[in-house]
């Protein structure tokens, strides 16, 4: 069984490195532009769900949480250079919100209630790149966005300890990238 997971484990974090392949081949050579509020939470967010999901014992299941922390903090910094330039109100709103409740995380201290909270500031960290895919979904990776969704179907499967502490949040993710690849489907269909 030990071996399953590693296979698994290490099979979701080469489709993660996929996936930000072709993400960054889509923002340097189409017209995919990141928008920098949401990839910044996402780094922290993915240091803080690989430092639980390591403490948690999730083992291999970690691994793309891992891979995540140093692309999600690359592609933000692509995104200040190459990214939506085009910030609202809204997406100020939820960069605060989504920076203040790291703080309430870190008060919490209750596992799952942190990881509640993490899924949260995650929902908080889309509302920028939801919002501006929503009249632009042409600058988005479709195809980046359904690879995300498959590793983390692989993290959970990869998972060597079952919690509600260690799954919720991939699970989370999964859910929020099926909704986004949903709405871009559904809006270069309407434009």
């Amino acid at each position: 069984m030990q071996e399953y997971k590693t296979l698994l484990g290490g099979l979701g974090a080469i489709i993660a490195l996929l996936a930000y392949a072709i993400y960054f081949h889509d923002i340097f050579f189409r017209h995919t532009k990141p928008h920098a509020f949401s990839w910044l939470v996402w780094t922290l967010l993915a240091g803080i769900g690989f430092a639980a999901q390591v403490t948690g014992g999730a083992g291999a299941g970690s691994w793309v949480l891992g891979v995540d922390v140093i692309v999600c903090s690359v592609i933000f910094v692509v995104a200040l250079w190459k990214g939506e330039r085009g910030y609202v109100w809204v997406d100020w709103i939820s960069l605060a919100l989504a920076l203040f409740s790291i703080v309430l995380w870190r008060i919490t201290g209750t596992p799952l209630l942190s990881v509640i909270l993490i899924c949260c500031i995650d929902a908080l960290a889309y509302v920028p790149t939801f919002r501006k895919s929503f009249f632009k979904p042409q600058e988005e990776s479709m195809t980046a966005f359904m690879l995300f969704s498959l590793k983390f179907i692989l993290v959970l499967l990869a998972l060597e300890r079952y919690s509600i502490v260690t799954a919720l949040y991939p699970a989370w993710i999964i859910i929020l990238n099926v909704g986004f690849v949903g709405m871009l489907l559904w809006g270069r269909r309407v434009s």
